[in-house]
């Protein structure tokens, strides 16, 4: 048959003296049979797991939630964030004390953003504050209306009285003076409901406090900046009113209907807000910081002075206050961190917004905003042992 093909035949095979000999080499032993059995069957298995493997990685962004692989790896990633925002809100003050420390030394590098942006960043601030906000946080006005006027009541009388005797003690130019004043004159900030939980104080009086200052200050806040600066300066009241309403209250609003609107998605997003806001108001502290570096190198001591004594005599003269009207050891304690902690962002807002011809009429309120946080530490700690 070869020669019938075009093509050539293969030569032949040497004839063997044994050909039993050859059927012995040709026929294959039970143990490689076995073996070469193992082995494929090792080597499907290797194949169909790395193929599962690779089919879910590719499907891990299109898979439903029950895909136990989708779902664990986000799990792990927003955990992860928790700990990270955690870490943030836990370090505030010292977070905001290195990104002043940063924005004194290097200007040009925060210098790119403007000062107007100070209100877009309190407005975020005050929408997270408002996301947290719900009705039993306003039981404690109906229930203990003492306490809030007595905390109110201090909150608006020690501190523009204390600002204004300290801008007079220590002749503060009329920029910083008002800068002062403006700091004095703000309601309680978000940040004394923080330090009063790590103090072991009154939270539902605390929160309240805040609530109920936050509601009061577009119209205290000018009225009183007007009777303690409107000698020095024009303070016109009617626009730092709307802008305070623009500013803090209608952020606070939308942020409550936000939350009754979608309940489980502003739920979630609780755990990531205080560390929002302290990124927020760190990033305020740097632009008023940055744009007033050299000044502030130059003469900024005693800004400094009379920033952090105003603090402590808010916080003393709060404690006292609430030691004088009769009040247990909680509510004491969220009474002077109320009293001496202030929305100092607020300061810096209206002075950058009303008040431009003072450029340093903000580094009152900046500088405010970096003490109050570690004076706050400070005091939590110490309050948490009593």
């Amino acid at each position: 048959n070869c020669f019938l093909t075009p093509f050539p035949c293969p030569p032949h095979p040497p004839p063997l003296a044994n050909p039993a000999h050859i059927h012995s080499q040709s026929r294959p032993t039970a143990g490689a049979i076995s073996m070469t059995l193992l082995f494929n069957l090792a080597h499907l298995h290797v194949i169909s797991t790395l193929t599962d493997i690779r089919k879910k990685w590719k499907r891990i962004g299109r898979v439903g939630k029950n895909d136990y692989f989708c779902t664990h790896f986000l799990y792990l990633v927003k955990n992860m964030i928790k700990r990270i925002c955690h870490f943030i809100s836990e370090y505030m003050g010292v977070i905001v004390l290195l990104t002043a420390v940063a924005a004194l030394v290097f200007p040009s590098f925060f210098n790119v953003v403007s000062p107007k942006s100070i209100n877009y960043l309190l407005g975020l601030v005050m929408f997270g504050m408002g996301l947290t906000l719900n009705a039993r946080d306003f039981e404690v006005v109906f229930s203990r209306p003492k306490d809030v006027i007595i905390g109110c009541l201090a909150q608006f009388l020690i501190m523009p009285a204390l600002a204004w005797l300290l801008a007079r003690a220590f002749m503060l130019d009329d920029a910083l003076a008002l800068g002062v004043v403006l700091v004095g004159c703000c309601p309680g900030g978000t940040a004394s409901n923080v330090i009063t939980y790590l103090s072991k104080g009154d939270l539902a009086l605390s929160v309240g406090m805040t609530s109920v200052s936050t509601l009061l200050a577009p119209l205290l806040t000018p009225v009183l900046t007007w009777l303690l600066a409107g000698k020095d300066v024009n303070v016109d009241v009617v626009n730092m009113f709307m802008s305070i309403l623009w500013v803090i209250i209608m952020p606070i609003a939308l942020g409550l209907i936000i939350k009754r609107l979608m309940p489980k998605i502003t739920a979630q997003a609780v755990d990531f807000l205080p560390a929002f806001s302290s990124i927020a108001i760190a990033f305020i502290v740097a632009i008023v910081i940055s744009a007033n570096a050299s000044k502030l190198l130059t003469g900024g001591h005693l800004v400094i002075a009379v920033v952090v004594l105003h603090n402590i005599c808010g916080l003393s003269l709060g404690y006292l206050v609430s030691l004088l009207a009769g009040m247990p050891m909680a509510k004491r304690k969220a009474l002077a961190i109320e009293v001496g902690m202030q929305n100092s962002g607020l300061a810096s807002s209206l002075a950058a917004t009303h008040f431009a011809m003072y450029p340093m009429a903000t580094i009152p309120g900046a500088i405010f905003s970096v003490w109050h946080n570690i004076s706050g530490a400070i005091m939590a700690r110490i309050f948490a042992r009593k």
